[in-house]
C-alpha cells in the first residue's frame, strides 16, 4: 500500500475531533469537559448537555480510524517483515479480536492473521459495539427508506447512501445495524474499505461471505475501492441478485453519484442525505430557532460540535476547510477514477495550483445571483456590502452612509484573501464556460445547490432561476467574514461601538433575511411536490413566494420577512388587489396570502401572520 493511500486515511482522521471528555465534580454537581491538545498546549472547555453525545460518538470513530490506520501501516510497503513482526502493535491479535478479517486464502478467522486483502469486515460481537454507540439517537427522516430496504424481501438492487461529508450516512447505517434482529445479525457484516482497495479484493471478500451466510452486507467508505465506479455493478449483478442486502456508503459522495448515474443504473436506490431541513435540525439534534439554522444548519452536527478543532460552520477557516475537503477534494478525488480522468481535463490544472477551492467559494457567497461567466472572471466584490450600504442609507430611524465612506477596496481586498477568491488576472488558469459548467454541474450532483423559478409578470415566458445553497451555515460563514474585515477599517473604527454594532447587526440582519427567504424556498419547493414554487416579480414589487397548484387552479402567495414584529409595510403587496388579479388571472383563486416570519400566530387586515419556524416543521418530510 501506497504512501498516498495511508495520508487519505489520515486526512479522515483529521477531520474528527481528538482528545477525549472527562467529568468534573464540583460543589456536589458533575460537568463534562472536553480536552485536547493544541498547539502543543493542553486545552479545555465545558460541553453543554447537548454536546456530550454527538462528541463523545465522533471521538469514539475517530479512536476506530486510528485502528484501521495501523491496519493499513501493517499492510503498507513501507514496512518490512522484520519491523511488522517487531511492531507487535500492528498484529496484536488482541487489537484486531473485534473485527473479522478476510484474506488471500478465502479464509475468514478472527484476528488469527491479517493476509493482504485491504478490507475489514465487522461482524457478531464487533457489530453490537458497533451500533451501541448510537442508541437512542434521534433518526433523520430518510431513515425509513433505509430500513424499509434492510427488511424488505424483494429487492434485488443495492441502496446508495449520497450526502457531503458530516450529514448521517455511517450514524444511519449503525442504527439500522441496531435494529436488527438477533438472526438477522448473525447474517450480517459491516465492510470497512482501507485505501489501495480495488474491486478484485471487493469480490473475494463477498465470495467468502456469501459462502458463510451472510444475507447483509454494509460497505462504509466504498469510494476508497480505487476502480469502484468502473465496477460497482458486480455488487448489484452478482451478489444482490442472489439475494444479498447491500448497502453503499462512503465520504465520496460524488464518486457514489457517478456510478448511480453510470454502473449502478437502473440497478440501485439512492438516499440523498445532503440537504438536512430546519424540522430535521431541531428534531434530531435538538436545535430551536431559525436563525441558529442559519448559522450552523447543513450538517449534523450540534451548534458548537467540533469539526477540525471548531464547529463546521463557526468561522471562515473551518468553513473554508469544509469546502475543500468535503466538495473540492470530493470533485477532484471522483473526477480522477472517472472515466480515467478525462472529464476532469477542464478542472484539473485549476485544482493542481491551488485554485479551485478559491473558485467554488466564489461560487458559494455569489451563489444567490446568476451563476455566469462573469460572476468568475470579473473584480470580486462583496454583495452583502453593497446592499447593507443601501438599506442603511434608507434606514428610517438613524439612516447613515457610514458603508460609503469605508474603504471598500481595501475590504473587498481583504475578503478576497481571507476566502482564497481570486480575480481573473490572478488565476493562473484562465477561468471558461467549461469551467463554469462543471463546477454548477458537480455542486448540483452533490446536492449543494438547487434550483428555484423566478418568474416575471411582464413575460411569463422568460423564467430565471435562483440558485440556492442547501447549507445555509456554509454561506453565513463568509458574511461574518465581511463583518471582521469591516471592522479592521479605518473610518469605521473611528465610529463609535455602539454605532458599529449597530451597523455590523444591521448588515447579517438582510443577510439572515435573504438566507431565511432561499430556506424556505427550498422547503416549500422539496416539500410540495403537487405544486410549483417560485418568486414573481412584478414592475414594481414581487412576491416572495407563490405556491401553484396546477390541477387545482389554485395558489398561494407569501411574503418572508426575518422579524419578530407585524407591520402594514410587511403586508402591502399581499394587500394590493391590482398584484392579487394578475395572480389570480394566471394562476387561479388565491387560497391563501400569508406572511412568514419569526413571531406569533396572528391574523392582519384579513392577511395571516405565521411562524416561519411552525411553518417549516409542519411541511411534509
Amino acid at each position: 500500500m501506497s504512501n498516498d493511500s495511508i495520508s487519505r486515511l489520515k486526512e479522515r482522521i483529521a477531520a474528527l475531533p481528538p482528545g477525549g471528555i472527562t467529568y468534573k465534580t464540583i460543589k456536589g454537581h458533575v460537568y463534562p469537559y472536553y480536552q485536547w491538545r493544541e498547539d502543543g498546549r493542553q486545552r479545555c472547555r465545558v460541553l453543554r448537555e447537548h454536546e456530550v453525545e454527538p462528541l463523545a460518538a465522533e471521538i469514539a470513530e475517530r479512536k476506530e480510524y486510528e485502528q484501521l490506520l495501523r491496519l493499513a501501516m501493517y499492510y503498507s510497503e513501507a514496512f518490512s517483515a522484520e519491523k511488522r513482526t517487531a511492531r507487535g502493535e500492528y498484529n496484536a491479535t488482541e487489537f484486531l479480536r473485534p473485527y473479522r478479517v478476510a484474506e488471500d486464502s478465502d479464509a475468514v478467522k478472527f484476528g488469527a492473521g491479517l493476509g493482504s486483502l485491504p478490507l475489514v469486515v465487522r461482524s457478531g460481537e464487533g457489530l453490537r459495539s458497533y451500533s451501541e454507540k448510537v442508541k437512542g439517537w434521534k433518526k433523520r427522516g430518510c431513515y425509513e427508506r433505509l430500513r424499509a430496504f434492510v427488511f424488505d424481501e424483494e429487492s434485488e438492487r443495492v441502496l446508495v447512501l449520497c450526502g457531503l461529508r458530516r450529514t448521517g450516512k455511517t450514524t444511519m447505517i449503525r442504527q439500522v445495524v441496531g435494529d436488527l434482529s438477533e438472526e438477522m445479525l448473525e447474517k450480517a457484516a459491516v465492510v470497512q474499505v482501507l485505501p489501495g482497495c480495488r474491486m478484485a479484493h471487493v469480490n473475494r471478500a463477498m465470495q467468502q461471505l456469501e459462502r458463510d451466510g451472510v444475507r447483509y452486507v454494509f460497505f462504509d467508505e466504498v469510494t476508497l475501492v480505487e476502480d469502484f465506479l468502473e465496477g460497482a455493478a458486480l455488487l448489484s449483478d452478482v451478489y444482490a441478485a442472489n439475494g444479498m442486502k447491500i448497502v453503499l456508503c462512503g465520504t465520496d459522495s460524488l464518486g457514489l453519484t457517478l456510478a448511480e448515474d453510470e454502473e449502478l443504473y437502473d440497478r440501485c436506490e439512492v438516499i440523498h442525505t445532503t440537504h438536512i431541513s430546519y424540522g430535521e435540525f431541531e428534531r434530531v439534534l435538538g436545535v430551536r430557532g431559525i436563525d441558529e439554522y442559519i448559522r450552523y444548519g447543513g450538517t449534523m452536527s450540534r451548534s458548537g460540535l467540533l469539526y477540525n478543532g471548531e464547529a463546521a460552520f463557526a468561522s471562515e477557516k473551518s468553513a473554508e476547510e469544509y469546502v475543500d475537503s468535503a466538495i473540492a477534494k470530493n470533485i477532484q478525488h471522483s473526477l480522477e477514477r472517472y472515466n480515467y480522468g478525462r472529464h476532469l481535463a477542464a478542472l484539473r490544472q485549476m485544482h493542481e495550483r491551488g485554485e479551485l477551492t478559491g473558485a467554488i467559494n466564489r461560487v458559494v457567497e455569489d451563489i444567490n445571483h446568476a451563476f455566469t461567466l462573469e460572476v468568475l472572471t470579473r473584480p470580486w466584490y462583496s454583495h452583502d456590502l453593497r446592499v447593507s450600504a443601501s438599506n442603511l442609507r434608507k434606514d428610517r430611524q438613524k439612516p447613515t452612509d457610514i458603508l460609503d465612506r469605508v474603504d471598500t477596496e481595501t475590504i473587498t481586498a481583504r475578503l478576497r484573501e481571507m476566502l482564497e477568491i481570486r480575480n481573473k488576472d490572478e488565476m493562473s488558469v484562465e477561468i471558461t464556460d467549461a469551467h463554469r459548467k462543471l463546477i454548477r454541474e458537480y455542486l448540483d450532483l452533490l446536492g449543494l445547490t438547487v434550483d428555484v423559478p423566478v418568474v416575471s409578470e411582464a413575460d411569463y415566458n422568460l423564467r430565471g432561476n435562483r440558485v440556492v445553497i442547501t447549507q445555509p451555515g456554509l454561506r453565513y460563514a463568509q458574511a461574518k467574514a465581511l463583518i471582521e474585515k469591516l471592522m479592521m477599517d479605518d473610518t469605521f473604527r473611528a465610529v463609535s461601538a455602539d454605532e458599529r454594532n449597530r451597523i455590523t447587526e444591521r448588515i447579517l440582519e438582510e443577510v439572515r433575511g435573504r438566507m431565511m427567504e432561499e430556506i424556505v424556498l427550498l422547503e416549500t419547493q422539496e416539500a410540495r411536490k403537487d405544486a410549483e414554487v417560485f418568486t414573481m416579480h412584478f414592475p414594481v414589487g414581487e412576491f416572495d413566494m407563490v405556491v401553484w397548484y396546477r390541477e387545482r387552479n389554485q395558489c398561494e402567495i407569501f411574503e418572508i420577512k426575518h422579524s419578530d414584529k407585524r407591520d402594514a409595510m410587511q403586508r402591502r403587496h399581499l394587500a394590493d388587489e391590482k398584484l392579487c388579479a394578475k395572480v389570480r388571472h394566471r394562476y387561479g383563486e388565491i387560497s391563501a396570502r400569508t406572511v412568514l416570519y419569526r413571531g406569533e400566530n396572528a391574523m392582519e387586515d384579513g392577511i395571516a401572520y405565521k411562524n416561519v419556524e411552525e411553518y417549516l416543521k409542519e411541511l411534509p418530510q
